[in-house]
């Protein structure tokens, strides 16, 4: 019984000491289980943070990249409009260069280029109403140029008509001024000096003495002149000798041949003038033809009958 009673106790201080170490081995379990919630709950959470962080780097880098596309396309549209374009180019070249260390940067930048990109965008913004008041400059001259071009037009079209007008007048002046003669007698003056005009006999002929009137004509220049005198025979030919004094010149672009010629100086007054031709030969029998040239056009013409 006593020995009972001593054991008792023990048991009782036994029974204390193990829920005493029960108690400490749940608050021990407790806390390293709110440790691994809590070292969770934290990973967790930078894990979030850290794909927050990327998405935000891969959407400024792509916003970025977004922006220099679109500058490109800006400044090509501004060159194209003859706009300064020198400017945008450096900004582009420092857009590429933010973009290559782009990745290099820490995450705290990511709000920096984040603010650099709506620069951008509003530099975009501001390209876009650059290129929009070089549309309508372009077109202001646009307009310009096609009011000019017609102007430039209607002035060429009225510099032909004048230019037409003045050909017209100087060929009918050039027409006007061109001399003529009248009154042309063929005589036939034998060796005793004795004169036959219009119709006679080579016997009769010594030589010849051609008489007309170079008539007045006051649109024609005072100048100096060579009067041609042409003698075609019944058979077509030109009577033509180098040793009198024959030569050739031109007629409507083709060379003719004539038989004598004088130089004369006309003061636009009517003037008589005499050729005395020696063939030195017989005329063939039949009708002469006797034509006054001075350069290129005919001043009139006259004939004479050998039989």
């Amino acid at each position: 019984m006593e020995i009972n009673q001593k054991q008792q106790p023990k048991k009782q201080e036994a029974q204390s000491r193990k829920r005493i170490v029960i108690v400490l081995a749940s608050i021990l379990m407790l806390a390293l289980a709110i440790g691994f919630v809590y070292k969770l709950v934290e990973s967790i959470e930078l894990e979030r943070q850290n794909g927050i962080t990327q998405q935000q780097l891969d959407l400024a880098y792509n916003d970025l990249d977004s922006m220099s596309n679109e500058l490109d396309s800006r400044i090509l549209k501004i060159a194209q409009l003859g706009g300064e374009i020198d400017t945008l180019l450096q900004i582009k070249n420092q857009l590429e260069e933010e973009k290559k260390a782009f990745r290099k940067r820490a995450y705290r930048q990511i709000n920096d280029l984040q603010g650099k990109v709506d620069g951008y965008k509003q530099l975009l913004l501001a390209q876009d109403e650059e290129i929009e008041r070089l549309k309508v400059l372009n077109q202001e001259l646009l307009e310009e140029n096609t009011e000019l071009k017609d102007e430039a037009n209607a002035l060429n079209e009225s510099l032909r008509d004048l230019n037409t007008d003045r050909s017209a007048l100087e060929q009918k002046v050039a027409i006007a001024s061109q001399l003529k003669i009248e009154g042309m007698k063929v005589i036939a003056v034998n060796s005793n000096d004795k004169e036959k005009e219009g119709v006679f006999k080579n016997r009769h002929i010594s030589h010849l003495k051609i008489e007309f009137d170079v008539l007045e004509n006051k649109v024609a220049p005072i100048e100096g002149m060579d009067i041609l005198l042409k003698i075609t025979g019944p058979d077509g030919k030109v009577i033509f000798d180098v040793a009198t004094g024959s030569g050739t010149f031109v007629f409507e672009g083709r060379e003719n041949f004539f038989t004598v010629k004088k130089e004369i100086l006309y003061d636009r007054n009517t003037q008589s003038l005499t050729f005395l031709y020696d063939k030195g030969s017989e005329y063939d029998l039949g009708e002469h033809k006797v034509e006054v040239y001075t350069d290129d056009y005919k001043m009139g013409e006259g004939s004479f009958v050998v039989k």
